[in-house]
Parts: C-alpha cells; sequence; structure tokens
C-alpha cells in the first residue's frame, strides 16, 4: 500500500489537495484540513485500482500484482480512508457527517461505473452517469473539506453542490481526452460512449453511418483518424466544450453565493478547468490539428 501511495503522490494528483484549497478559501487555514485530504487521497486511489480493472487499462496495478491482490488493496485503501476520519479530532456531529457523505461517494461511483460498463448509448443514461462517475468524489472532496475548515453544515452542502458541478466538467473533460486519444482507448475498443461517441452516434449528421462503420475497426489507426475528424465536422467536441462552459457558468453563479474569506482561490479552481476548453474550442474553430486537452 505504501508503494502504490507514494507512486500515486509522485504524480502530484491535483485532487487530493482540493480540501486544503477549501480551508484556505474558509479561513486561510491549512493544516486543519491534513485529515481530509488523506482520506480523499486513500479513496481516489481505491477508485483509481478498481477503474483500471475495469478498464483493462494496461498501466493498471493489476499487471503488476494480479487481479485478486488489486482488488484485495482497493478494499484497504478505501477502509483506511474512513479510518482516517474516525481518528480525527473533528466533532463527532460533524464527524458523522463527513462519512456519510464519503460513503455516498463511494456508492454513487460504484452505480456509475456500473452504468458506464454496461455500454448504454441512451442520453438520459448518459447524464445519469455523469452525475455518478465523477461529480460525487469532487462533491465530497470540497463538502469534506469545508467541514474540517470549519464550514457549518449549510455551508459545507453548497460546496458539495459545487464540487459536484466541478466533477462533472471533469468528466466532460475526460470525455473529449478519451475520444481524442492516439491509439483508441478502451472507451472506443470497449464500445463505450462517452459525450462526443455518444452524439456522433445518435445525433442525424451526414458522416453517422460512416462513423458507425469506421467505429466497429477503430483499432485501425486510418479509422480512428477518420473517426476523430468527424467528431470535430459533426459538432460533437463543439457540443461537449459547449456543456463544459455551461456548467462552469452554472459553479461561478453557485460560488458567489456561498460566505468564503477568499473566493478567489476556488475561482482560480475553476479558471484552471476553463482554459485548455477555451484552447481547444479556438483549434476547432481553425484550421490547427486537433489535440486532446491538457490538464
Amino acid at each position: 500500500m505504501r508503494r502504490i501511495f507514494l507512486k500515486a503522490a509522485n504524480g502530484k494528483p491535483k485532487h487530493w489537495i482540493i480540501p486544503s484549497l477549501v480551508g484556505e478559501a474558509l479561513s486561510g487555514g491549512v493544516e486543519q484540513t491534513i485529515p481530509a485530504m488523506a482520506a480523499i487521497a486513500c479513496l481516489h486511489i481505491s477508485i483509481i485500482l478498481i477503474d483500471d480493472m475495469l478498464d483493462n487499462d494496461p498501466r493498471g496495478e493489476q499487471f503488476n500484482i494480479g487481479l485478486p491482490m488489486t482488488a484485495n488493496l482497493a478494499t484497504a485503501f478505501q477502509a483506511l480512508g474512513f479510518e482516517v476520519i474516525h481518528r480525527s479530532e473533528l466533532a463527532p456531529h460533524s464527524k458523522l457527517v463527513v462519512l456519510e457523505s464519503l460513503n455516498a461517494m463511494v456508492r454513487k461511483t460504484a452505480f456509475g461505473q456500473y452504468l458506464d460498463g454496461s455500454n448504454s448509448i441512451d442520453e438520459s443514461t448518459y447524464w445519469q452517469i455523469i452525475q455518478l462517475k465523477s461529480s460525487p468524489f469532487f462533491g465530497a472532496a470540497l463538502q469534506v473539506g469545508g467541514l474540517f475548515g470549519g464550514a457549518s453544515i449549510e455551508v459545507s452542502e453548497q460546496l458539495k453542490q459545487l464540487g459536484c458541478l466541478y466533477g462533472e466538467c471533469i468528466q466532460m473533460h475526460d470525455d473529449l481526452n478519451d475520444s481524442l486519444a492516439v491509439p483508441a482507448n478502451s472507451d472506443w475498443l470497449l464500445n463505450r460512449a462517452p459525450l462526443p461517441i455518444l452524439f456522433a452516434q445518435v445525433v442525424k449528421h451526414p458522416d453517422r453511418e460512416r462513423f458507425l462503420a469506421l467505429r466497429r475497426e477503430i483499432k485501425d489507426l486510418k479509422n480512428l483518424t477518420e473517426a476523430q475528424t468527424i467528431l470535430v465536422r459533426c459538432g460533437a467536441v463543439s457540443y461537449c466544450l459547449d456543456r463544459i462552459l455551461a456548467k462552469q457558468k452554472e459553479a461561478i453563479s453557485l460560488l458567489k453565493t456561498i460566505p468564503l474569506t477568499n473566493k478567489a482561490i476556488l475561482e482560480k479552481l475553476f479558471a484552471e478547468l476553463i482554459i485548455p476548453v477555451q484552447g481547444l474550442l479556438n483549434t476547432v474553430n481553425s484550421t490547427q490539428p486537433l489535440s486532446p486537452l491538457s490538464l
């Protein structure tokens, strides 16, 4: 577990420090949010271990230690995340809210992964998945950071809503990256339908039948390149970018209503999220080659 934790930490995951950003935005204090960061880190590792197994990701830990041991370690990291909270000095009532929030996050994420693995191409199911797969994790990260940072239960609920919007943006970012990745990644190969691919499959456009044919032989690099070109031409990429910008606007409106000492810290979090979106939007509207987002 120590090796896996250090390996993940060396990647400097931005998600782990979200609770500290909330603490800083609330009162300028970071140290009191350390248990929240530790719990989020452990639960994030658990989710990644499981996600890599579900996606058969060649970078996954299962190829180092095997599926049974990886599944076991995912459970151990999850348990450790809850234990960190249990051992913290947070007030009992707030501690109960934190544990409930993290437990709900794990449950919803599992259901989101289940739906994602069902390969549904129904639009309503997609939006259900996006509200379950990443949204609960970020909602919990902001809510837990708020409670450890001294926020009231009411304010922590607002922070949770803010985090959920952030998570939806992150998931759509991932969808764009996955759809534009070279070579074809698991979403293409496992017949899943992230937003751009879903758009190209179900919306009526001149290249729809060609896109569906290309997807059946997507391992061929030429077919992948043509299919990704269709994603741009049919409006799938632009639609996804538009949805991200709309969610970001909704989040900024919510952020204005949350009583924080330093709103600029969380405003920056969303600003950093949008910079690559604007860059890709400019690319789509120009003659430059298309490239995945960089987060």
